[in-house]
């Protein structure tokens, strides 16, 4: 009870004034004053006591009377506050010129020290701070730290500056921090990837800054978000909320944690010299384990106590594959039903129904993939040999697939199919020792001829052609044409004619002589002569 509700107790049981200074340890003067002050009141005595102390003492205690007396100076101080906070936004522009200029035009305005004293209050009051509550396993909070940490590469001796990326979950306020080469968007999602891997889970959302590597144009209402950082996201089955631009209060877990992340991993190996990225995240991690495991203050546990019975359990399990960042391009299908990929100038295949359309290609570390009108039409192991070619049979038409199947087994095999003593003439055909190209012609016209003959006469045609050792197209085509087949062994045999006779015989003796007889010849020209 306070000593203005025990001064009027006191008095409403008719205690003298003295009597109630002596028990209050207060003055008679003090004690009289304040009685008077409440026979000023339009209430009654039981109706004060009534009062909550907090109310009685602000009626006993109003204020200084300066600022009652000054009210019409203050209103209208209030009503230029808002030009006022205009006009300390722009460049130049201090608060005493700002008050020199209110002095100048209000007579016996407030003083220097008044004018930002009233200042100050009206802009803590127009800012305030909101306690946002936070949900488990609902958001991860992500930044990069202002200042960097080094290694040494022995190679070159040069030092090499690394940005620090830093995470948090904001309900259990555990923390994650690796060092990166840059804040690139490879190295970017690549620090997240990891910081998810460390977590165990996925939370429902990720609170990013507005930087490059997440969001291509920040935007108060609908930020434009990089498309990697979308792919991500939808790997990951999660969502990205960037903060608003110029509000790092939307995130001030995790810019407490940078503060922390200064006193527990940077002060503490600041005397340490790295040689590799490896060496220094594996320091790093070390210490920020240390810091999740340290008591937190006013509270009877530490973070990782915290994250592991609260909210582990709530995260969203991780996918199969690690996210490999993707890239996109739009290509024009070549005659040949290939597209290049520029980076790799390697070649890929499409089906050759989609020669001359564009198609979208989709590619990653490892894998090509390519889409007509939202269809995947192929998927190829991305290559990255220079001037090669990555060929699906499938996308080649019959042709192209016939001419790469061409060989001797190939011929062999197709006219079996045919007959068996087809197969038996092409086996031969390709046992004389020609190069199997000279022949691959006639083999497909043999093909196209069995399949316009009828199959005995074919057949027939193939085993004249091979007793006669006549192993070629145009003899078997000459035999159909002309319906040999038709023709038994007895006719082929009576239609041979004859020689006819005549006087001009030599005989066989003069065909077989191997020496000339001069004796003959010298009668003979003697005989001329």
């Amino acid at each position: 009870m306070s000593q203005i509700k025990q001064l009027l107790h006191l008095h409403a049981q008719k205690q003298s004034n003295r009597f109630i200074a002596r028990s209050l340890s207060l003055s008679r003067n003090t004690v009289k004053s304040y009685l008077l002050k409440a026979a000023d009141f339009p209430h009654s005595l039981d109706a004060l006591l009534e009062l909550s102390d907090p109310e009685l003492e602000a009626m006993f205690h109003a204020g200084s009377p300066a600022y009652k007396e000054d009210r019409k100076r203050y209103d209208y101080f209030k009503g230029r506050i808002d030009y006022f906070f205009l006009e300390l936004k722009k460049p130049g522009v201090t608060r005493h010129l700002l008050w020199r200029e209110y002095i100048s035009t209000q007579s016996g305005g407030f003083s220097y020290t008044q004018f930002c004293f009233h200042l100050k209050q009206q802009l803590k009051a127009s800012n305030p701070s909101m306690i946002l509550t936070h949900v488990a396993g609902e958001k991860v909070f992500v930044d990069f730290a202002g200042k960097k940490l080094s290694y040494i590469d022995m190679s070159t001796g040069e030092v090499i500056e690394c940005q620090v990326f830093v995470a948090c979950l904001p309900y259990s306020d555990y923390s994650f921090a690796m060092a990166v080469r840059s804040q690139c968007v490879e190295d970017f999602l690549y620090a997240l990837s990891c910081c998810l891997q460390s977590f165990g889970g996925v939370p429902q959302m990720i609170v990013s800054d507005n930087l490059k590597s997440a969001v291509i144009k920040a935007n108060r209402y609908e930020p434009e978000l990089n498309r990697c950082m979308e792919d991500f996201a939808n790997h990951y089955g999660c969502t990205v909320v960037p903060t608003r631009a110029i509000h790092p209060k939307d995130k001030a877990l995790v810019e407490n944690q940078v503060k922390l992340i200064y006193q527990r991993v940077f002060a503490m190996i600041r005397n340490i010299i790295f040689h590799s990225l490896g060496q220094l995240n594996d320091a790093i991690s070390q210490k920020v384990l240390n810091h999740n495991q340290t008591r937190m203050q006013l509270k009877p546990y530490c973070r990782e106590e915290r994250f592991l019975s609260d909210e582990l359990h709530l995260l969203k399990p991780l996918p199969e594959q690690v996210y490999e960042i993707k890239y996109y391009r739009d290509y024009k299908v070549a005659n040949n039903n290939h597209i290049q990929l520029s980076e790799d100038k390697h070649y890929y295949s499409v089906p050759y129904i989609y020669i001359g359309t564009q198609v979208k290609v989709i590619y990653t570390r490892s894998m090509v993939r390519i889409y007509a009108e939202g269809i995947q039409i192929a998927v190829h192991s991305r290559d990255k040999s220079m001037g090669r070619y990555s060929t699906d049979r499938e996308h080649l038409c019959s042709a192209h697939n016939h001419y790469n199947d061409r060989s001797p087994t190939y011929y062999v095999n197709k006219a079996k199919q045919e007959s068996l003593v087809f197969g038996g003439f092409i086996e031969l055909l390709f046992m004389q020792g020609k190069h199997p190209e000279q022949l691959y012609r006639s083999c497909d016209g043999l093909l196209m001829l069995c399949k316009k003959t009828e199959l005995a006469d074919f057949e027939k045609a193939c085993q004249m052609a091979i007793r006669n050792e006549q192993l070629t197209y145009s003899f078997v085509k000459n035999v159909i044409e002309n319906k040999m087949t038709k023709q038994t062994d007895q006719d082929l045999s009576t239609n041979i004619k004859p020689l006819p006779t005549h006087k001009n015989v030599r005989g066989k003796e003069y065909y077989v002589q191997t020496i000339l007889n001069f004796e003959n010849n010298e009668s003979n020209s003697a005989t001329i002569s």
